[in-house]
């Protein structure tokens, strides 16, 4: 029978230990001030605007939950299996401990299977008057229990997973017990039993326990009525036969989550009882001895191995904080941060260019220097010298190399040069007098200006402003083919287009020249125009082969 028992318990134990592992979650909002009571709001409101680290404890669920199972007591006689059955309500102080007050009430059993021939306790020692009179114990208890625990969860902070459906935890605690024991002295005929032959040796035919109990159970109908009162303390004694003891108790218990309010415990609770008579027996057997009796010096003990469902009770509250990993919200955090306040980030820039150094091609550019977005100081002209050097900024290129201060030497006018080439070597000179102009340089086959060349075009606009009654001639070369007048137009159109339409200087006061000889084939001639110089507008020579 107790074989079948356990059985049970253990094919209980592994169907809910199979099913929990499917069930929801226990992570709430950390932000949710509805979640927090009042006497934590001014944490809350620290935490929420960054000034305090720590979010405070949740309000969280109450739990209460009932329970039945197995009760048995160990003391001076052999138990029985029996029943148990209690309730309990809890709270959490953290995510570890938690305090519970539970109430329990048991019935336990026990029989002898060997005879006592001396040490009779209350009523048996009524059977001493008897020659060669021997007894076997009996007893039945009903044991209520009130304790207050402190339980301790094991594995809910867990720095590998969110969170855990089953928890496991330890117990502790105090209490008092309330028990009444009687014994089964008489039998039906309200004598005492003749416990002389019951055969307990091999001469007596029985071999083993079992068979000694069926006998006792079956023959004389031991524990059919437990009508006589055991023996009982000298104090703490009440009414109706009742005793009180103070109790300790250990144990520990696993829970397994079913839903959000539902979960199902199995508990094992083990209770020291500061008195010896809750099996109504303190005198053990003696032999050997004169006096026939000593006094057990120990206590009795009952065990309480329980199934129960518990559930949880409380609105606008999370789960009960033993369910919960307090590592949840920090990792979800680190992962997907929605909280915290990161500082604005502070890139490194060694030499003050306003180009990060981990982007910057120069990260020694001297104070102030002009640089460009690539942290490069700027050679407006690209005559080699950086434009904080410069003390020309812009030399035609005609006038390069330049020397070590970016100042470049003109070359002298040949004897055949053509009106051009005079005019660039200073021996044919405008009215206008605004000095040497700048020449704009294109690459390979390209016809668009780069940044340098606008750059360029900028200075040029800025002198045209200067002096509103000047024009000028803006020169393009290459003559040897159809292809490379065509790009010689449009290299001339596109330094006049962008010097009108981003400069603003107007049309009429450009002298439209290109596809000329004797001139660097990428490179586009700005100059003074002379008084009778024309036109300043040209057709494409090629349009077609420009589209093809």
């Amino acid at each position: 029978m107790e074989n079948k028992k356990y059985s049970l318990l253990i094919g209980i134990f592994c169907l809910f230990a199979t099913a929990s592992f499917s069930q929801v979650g226990t992570t709430y909002d950390v932000l949710d001030s509805s979640l927090i009571s009042t006497r934590n709001l001014p944490q809350f409101n620290e935490f929420r605007n960054n000034a305090y680290p720590f979010p405070p404890k949740p309000k969280n669920q109450w739990e209460i939950g009932i329970k039945g199972g197995l009760f048995t007591i160990a003391g001076d006689v052999p138990s029985m299996l029996s029943a148990g059955f209690g309730a309990h309500i809890r709270k959490a102080l953290g995510y570890v401990v938690s305090l519970r007050l539970e109430y329990m009430y048991g019935i336990g059993k026990g029989l002898s299977y060997s005879p006592k021939t001396a040490g009779f306790s209350e009523p048996f020692q009524r059977y001493r008057a008897t020659p060669n009179a021997v007894v076997f114990d009996n007893y039945k208890a009903k044991v209520q229990d009130l304790q207050l625990e402190a339980l301790f969860s094991m594995n809910n902070i867990n720095f590998h997973k969110a969170k855990s459906n089953v928890v496991v935890y330890a117990i502790a605690g105090v209490g008092v017990a309330m028990f009444n024991t009687k014994v089964d002295a008489l039998n039906a005929s309200n004598t005492n039993y003749s416990f002389t032959g019951v055969p307990t040796g091999a001469s007596g035919g029985f071999e083993n326990r079992k068979d000694v109990r069926d006998y006792l159970k079956n023959t004389l109908n031991i524990g059919d009525s437990y009508e006589s009162n055991a023996e009982k303390p000298g104090k703490a004694t009440l009414g109706d036969n009742q005793s009180l003891t103070p109790t300790a108790s250990i144990g520990a218990g696993i829970a397994f989550r079913l839903g959000k309010r539902v979960n199902l415990a199995i508990e094992d609770r083990f209770s020291a009882a500061f008195n010896d008579l809750l099996d109504g027996q303190r005198w053990q057997n003696t032999y050997g001895l004169n006096s026939g009796r000593i006094l057990t010096p120990a206590n009795d003990f009952y065990n309480y191995l329980s199934v129960g469902l518990n559930f949880n009770l409380g609105s606008k509250s999370v789960a009960p904080l033993w369910w919960m990993n307090p590592l949840d919200y920090a990792y979800s955090e680190l992962n997907a941060p929605k909280h915290m306040k990161f500082p604005k980030p502070i890139l490194d820039d060694a030499d003050a260019d306003g180009i990060t150094d981990q982007f910057d091609l120069e990260p020694n550019t001297p104070t102030s220097a002009p640089v460009d977005s690539h942290g490069v100081s700027r050679d407006t002209d690209g005559d080699g010298v950086p434009d904080y050097k410069d003390k020309e900024l812009v030399t035609p290129t005609q006038c390069q190399p330049v020397d070590a201060d970016g100042v470049g030497k003109c070359p002298e006018p040949a004897c055949c040069a053509t009106l051009d080439s005079l005019i660039k070597a200073g021996g044919i000179k405008g009215n206008c007098n605004m000095g040497n102009l700048p020449s704009v340089s294109f690459r390979g086959r390209t016809v668009a200006l780069s940044n340098d060349a606008k750059a360029v075009l900028a200075t040029v606009a800025e002198s045209l402003r200067n002096n509103p009654n000047c024009k000028i001639a803006v020169v393009g070369y290459g003559e040897s083919s159809k292809a490379a007048q065509q790009t010689s137009w449009d290299r001339v159109n596109a330094v006049i287009n962008h010097l009108v339409e981003k400069e603003g200087i107007s049309t009429d006061r450009f002298i439209f020249r290109y596809g000329e000889a004797n001139g660097d084939v990428n490179t586009v001639d700005l100059r003074e125009a002379l008084a009778d110089e024309t036109p300043n507008s040209a057709p494409a020579p090629s349009p077609n082969l420009r589209r093809r």
